[in-house]
C-alpha cells in the first residue's frame, strides 16, 4: 500500500469501510471488534496510529514491527476471532511517522469475537445480540459466497496426490514464521476455511474452496461440471485460433498452466527497476490471471477465458457484481468474491493484498506495451482488457521458456538438499527464466551463494540450464 493511497484514505476520513485508531506502544483493546465487524460486513481498512479526526499521531518506532507480529498472531487465535482469519498488517511511514495499515477483507463466513458477534454501520461497530439478527448474518453470507458450499462426500482421496503438501511447502518458503506452519493438515484445513461446519444446517465437510484448490479433475467435474478455463491465441487466425488449451485442473495447477501459456506466446522486454531486472510481462499477467481465478463466481456455468489478440489480452469470467461498470483506479474499492480462495493464493505469494494487483497492472502496463488503456469492467461477466500495443515487435529472448514445465518440485529429493536449494527449485518452477539476481533477492543470499547452490543441484542431476545465460531458462530434471 503506497503512502499516496494512505493519504487519500486519511483525507476521506472514517466511514463504513475505514476506521482510525490511536496506538503508541500497544494494540487498541477494541481493535478486534472492528476486525470482526469488517469481516462480517463489507471489509475495510484500519489505520493504527491515527486519531479519529484523521491526524497522524504515529506509533513508537521500536514497537511498530512487533505490533504487526502481535496482530497477525492474534488474528490466528480462535479465542480472539473465530473462525480465525489471518491478517497481514504492514508499517507505512507518513509525515516521518510510522503507522500500521491493516486491510480486512469481507469474509465468506460469519465471525465472532469471544462470544459476541459484531457488524458494521456508518456509525461504527455494534454488537449483534438477537438470534434473528445473527441468523440474518448467516443467511446473507450463505447467499453471497458459493465458495463455502459444503460437500459432505468430498474426501482427502479426491485431492490430487501431494498437492496439499506442495501448497504448504510454498507457504513455508514465502513465510518461514507463518502460524500455519505449526498446524497439522486437519487444523490447517479448518483454519484456512477449507473444512467447516454450517451452524444453520449442521452439515460439515470440505468446501468448494478445498475442491477447487486441491481436487482431482474428475472430482471437480463431478461437483462442478461446467468448470473449465479456455486459453487461446488469436493473433494470425482470429476466426479460430493459433493455439489453444482447455484447463480443467485445480486452481493451483491452472495458475501454473496459464502463466506458462502467457510466457510461451507473449514476449518480454528488458526493464530495470532499482538496478534489478524484472519481468514486466510476468508481473502484469500474474495479477490478471490470479484475478481471473480467485474472483470467479463458480456456481455460474459461464466459462472463464484468456484470449491473446495482436493488440490486447482479454479475460472473461462469471461474476456476481458488487458494483457495476468500469473500475477506475482513483476510486477503486477492493471486494473479494471468494475470500478463502484469495487468502490461500495470498499466503502462497501468488497474489498480494486485495487491490494492490490492479494498481500494479496500471503501473507497469505503460512500460510494457506503451499504453495504460486498461479495462476492468464489472458486469454479470467480468471483463479485463490489457493493451499490448506494439509488443509483438519487441525482440527479446527472455520469452523462450519450455512448453511444459514440471508442475511441482519433487517430493523426494536427496538428503543433501538444503533449505535454500529447496527454495531455489520452487522459484525456478514458478519462473524458469528467473535471473540469478532475482533468485538472490528473493532468497536473501548473495549471487555467489546462488551460483554455488545451482552448481550443487546440477551435480545432483536435479536442474539444468537450457540456452545461454541471457535468454535461456532453467529446467528441473527430476
Amino acid at each position: 500500500m503506497s503512502p499516496d493511497h494512505i493519504q487519500n484514505i486519511l483525507r476521506k476520513g472514517e466511514g463504513l469501510t475505514v476506521e482510525f485508531k490511536k496506538a503508541t506502544t500497544e494494540l487498541p483493546k477494541n481493535l478486534f471488534e472492528t476486525v470482526c465487524a469488517f469481516l462480517n460486513r463489507n471489509g475495510g481498512t484500519i489505520l493504527l496510529g491515527v486519531s479519529d479526526e484523521g491526524k497522524v499521531l504515529g506509533i513508537e518506532e521500536n514497537t511498530a514491527e512487533q505490533l504487526c507480529k502481535d496482530l497477525a498472531n492474534l488474528s490466528n487465535n480462535p479465542n480472539k476471532i473465530n473462525p480465525v482469519f489471518l491478517l497481514q498488517p504492514s508499517v507505512i511511514e507518513i509525515d516521518s511517522k510510522k503507522i500500521i495499515h491493516v486491510f480486512v477483507p469481507a469474509s465468506s463466513q460469519v465471525h465472532k469475537m469471544g462470544v459476541k458477534y459484531y457488524d458494521r454501520s456508518v456509525d461504527g461497530d455494534y454488537v449483534v445480540s438477537t438470534h434473528a439478527k445473527i441468523s440474518e448474518l448467516y443467511t446473507r453470507k450463505s447467499s453471497q459466497y458459493s465458495e463455502n458450499t459444503i460437500y459432505q462426500h468430498l474426501y482427502l482421496s479426491d485431492f490430487e496426490d501431494g498437492i496439499v503438501s506442495r501448497v504448504r511447502k510454498i507457504i513455508k518458503i514465502q513465510r518461514p514464521d507463518h502460524p500455519w506452519n505449526e498446524l497439522d493438515d486437519n487444523e490447517f484445513f479448518k483454519t484456512a476455511g477449507l473444512y467447516r461446519k454450517d451452524m444453520a444446517s449442521g452439515s460439515e465437510g470440505f468446501t468448494m474452496t478445498a475442491l477447487l484448490l486441491f481436487g482431482r479433475p474428475e472430482a471437480i467435474a463431478s461437483a462442478i461440471p461446467h468448470y473449465k478455463i479456455d486459453a487461446l491465441v488469436r493473433v494470425k487466425d482470429i476466426e479460430r485460433y493459433d493455439d489453444r488449451i482447455n484447463i480443467r485442473s485445480n486452481l493451483v495447477h491452472a495458475y501454473d498452466t496459464l502463466m506458462q501459456f502467457v510466457q510461451k506466446h507473449l514476449p518480454d522486454k528488458f526493464y530495470l527497476e532499482k538496478d534489478q531486472r524484472i519481468s514486466l510481462r510476468d508481473i502484469i499477467f500474474r495479477e490478471v490471471i490470479v484475478n481471473l481465478l480467485i474472483h470467479r463466481e463458480y456456481s455460474n456455468a459461464f466459462p472463464s477465458s484468456l484470449v491473446i489478440y495482436k493488440d490486447r489480452v482479454e479475460l472473461k469470467n462469471a461474476n456476481k457484481p458488487h458494483l457495476l461498470g468500469q473500475m477506475l483506479l482513483k476510486d477503486f474499492v477492493p471486494f473479494p468474491k471468494n475470500p478463502n480462495i484469495a487468502q490461500i493464493f495470498t499466503q502462497m505469494g501468488r497474489s498480494e493484498e486485495l487491490g494492490t494487483g490492479i494498481r500494479k497492472v496500471y503501473k507497469y502496463s505503460k512500460e510494457y506495451s506503451g499504453s495504460d488503456d486498461i479495462e476492468f469492467l464489472e458486469e454479470d461477466v467480468f471483463i479485463t482488457k490489457v493493451p499490448l500495443g506494439n509488443i509483438f515487435t519487441i525482440k527479446d529472448n527472455s520469452d523462450k521458456v519450455p512448453d511444459k514445465v514440471p508442475d511441482k518440485v519433487p517430493d523426494k529429493v536427496p538428503d543433501k538438499i538444503t533449505d535454500n536449494q529447496t527454495k531455489l527449485l520452487e522459484l525456478i518452477r514458478e519462473s524458469p527464466a528467473i535471473s540469478m539476481s532475482d533468485l538472490a533477492t528473493k532468497i536473501g543470499i548473495s549471487k555467489r551463494k546462488i551460483l554455488d547452490n545451482i552448481n550443487k543441484l546440477k551435480q545432483l542431476g536435479i536442474v539444468e540450464r537450457i540456452g545461454p545465460a541471457k535468454g535461456g531458462y532453467w529446467n528441473i530434471i527430476k
